[in-house]
């Protein structure tokens, strides 16, 4: 990968419930185990991924000296319209993972969403709110510059709000987890409409924004692919009551959603990752539940995959699971890993 700039992935589907603070973390952490620098960006005000991160710290990083280094006290010179600019912050690092830096995020950010949907509307007619558009991805770029990171992962928040808008109009690619149920499907249907549209507000509305502070970044936005996961395994297998549902989703990206995206070249180029037989198709991944190997990750602060045998807990036949179910698991994050990296690699051609 060329590493004089960083990629911009944004992890989002409109609908909740589909583990994307998760995907976020493990695909993160995997990317930083590879010697990548990775900055994660927690764009929900659920502030889940910084849980995940911050552990017991969470409230206490709130309250102490770093209580400003955070999203949205990071841009609110750009929303309060002070005359100081947008500086890098002190990005949280786990002892963990050294290569990874997070940008926390504010259960208060949605606050900032009715003046940035004005701005987004205004075409700059409103010069007090020509900044906005830009702020985040002003932050973003700074704190990439100041950590040397080579791939930025943003956790989008579950809705069609402005914030969202500005996040994926930041991003050379974007990955969709989801889940086997029909609200998935409908939440595909919903995203394959309104994504072209915001990919076409940035193209149209980016000489209007040229004088700002923070211009709108330009671009590609391009789809690399779906994750599908939370579902249960009977005897290896997605268990009845969702293998019809995966093979639907599968169907829908194939034959609707990449042939809908692609007029406005909103498809990345998966061929390398099929050659190398990491993925035969748009979905990178189908990662069923985590069993107890969850629990485990959330006592120690690191990933299923990188639990360490006495980390688990256990003894005997359940231990022996658990290692089996761990190495299946990793075997998977290797392979959605390997898939994303070399998409990130063509995008550079």
């Amino acid at each position: 990968m060329n590493k004089t700039s960083f990629k911009t992935i944004s992890v989002f589907n409109h609908k909740g419930g589909v583990s994307k603070t998760t995907t976020v973390y493990n695909i993160g952490w995997k990317l930083a185990n590879r010697g990548f620098k990775v900055l994660l960006v927690d764009g929900d005000p659920q502030c889940n991924l910084t849980g995940l991160l911050l552990k017991d710290k969470f409230e206490e990083y709130y309250t102490g000296d770093t209580k400003l280094n955070n999203i949205k006290d990071a841009v609110s010179h750009a929303f309060e319209g002070t005359p100081h600019p947008i500086e890098a912050i002190e990005c949280y690092s786990p002892d963990e993972n050294p290569n990874l830096y997070l940008i926390p995020g504010h259960m208060d950010l949605s606050e900032y969403d009715p003046a940035l949907s004005l701005s987004l509307n205004s075409n700059n007619a409103i010069t007090t709110l020509q900044n906005l558009p830009g702020s985040f991805y002003e932050l973003i770029r700074l704190c990439c510059e100041k950590y040397s990171i080579d791939i930025v992962l943003i956790d989008m928040n579950p809705g069609l709000s402005a914030i969202n808008q500005t996040f994926f109009i930041s991003s050379d690619g974007f990955v969709v987890p989801t889940n086997p149920d029909p609200f998935s499907l409908m939440a595909l249907n919903t995203m394959q409409k309104v994504l072209p549209r915001w990919k076409q507000w940035s193209i149209n509305s980016a000489p209007f924004f040229e004088s700002a502070t923070y211009p709108i970044p330009q671009k590609k936005q391009k789809f690399m692919g779906e994750i599908i996961q939370r579902f249960n395994l009977r005897n290896k297998r997605p268990a009845a009551a969702y293998k019809d549902k995966i093979l639907e989703i599968q169907n829908y990206i194939e034959e609707t959603f990449v042939p809908r995206l692609k007029p406005f070249d909103m498809v990345a180029d998966i061929n390398m990752a099929k050659k190398e037989g990491y993925t035969n198709s748009y979905c990178l991944a189908q990662i069923p539940e985590f069993g107890a190997l969850l629990q485990r990750s959330h006592e120690h602060g690191v990933p299923v995959f990188a639990l360490n045998e006495s980390q688990m807990g256990t003894t005997g036949p359940v231990k022996t699971q658990m290692i089996i179910k761990q190495q299946e698991l990793d075997k998977q994050f290797e392979d959605l890993i390997n898939s994303i990296t070399e998409t990130l690699n063509e995008f550079d051609n």
